[in-house]
């Protein structure tokens, strides 16, 4: 295999491995969002702390390796230059990166969560905001599978 084709096939791969991780990660955090047991406090601060470890180990890594190998390929691959659905993919690809930052900011701010535990109403804004955030991502990312799987004949003219 020559390096070009070689480059494309593994930023292919390790975009697709990357896309998965970063699936599982958003359906873990929303999963935890969903069921953490607010009624106790310990057991709600120890689920967010779950959440905080995932999006910071898992979800912000893959989403970066997702990024940069879907710009790898994009660059390395002379037809997708040309392609209108490859641009709409990237640039999504880079809003997506951006919301997950925000899910990793409320991760973070998990004593805030765990201090609202008192306030059921403010908890409940707070853990909806997060987890339509979430939402959100999970949709804009089967967007973007759709987009690679479909490749609609969106043209752009780049040279």
């Amino acid at each position: 295999m020559n390096g070009p084709r070689w480059l494309r096939f593994n930023m292919k791969a390790l975009h697709d491995i990357a896309s998965i991780a970063y699936g599982g990660a958003l359906a873990a955090c929303l999963v935890i969002n969903q069921v953490a047991d607010r009624a106790s406090p310990a057991d709600f601060a120890a689920a967010r702390q779950v959440f905080a470890a995932i999006a910071q180990y898992l979800l912000v890594p893959s989403m970066a390796v997702v990024v940069v190998s879907g710009l790898i390929a994009l660059a390395a691959t002379q037809a997708y230059k040309d392609a209108g659905w490859a641009w709409v993919k990237a640039l999504l690809g880079l809003s997506v990166f951006g919301a997950t930052l925000l899910v990793v900011a409320s991760g973070q701010k998990q004593a805030q969560l765990v201090a609202a535990v008192a306030d059921p109403a403010v908890l409940d804004s707070l853990l909806r905001s997060e987890r339509n955030t979430l939402w959100l991502l999970i949709v804009v990312s089967v967007v973007n599978v759709v987009l690679a799987v479909w490749r609609p004949k969106l043209m752009v003219k780049v040279r």
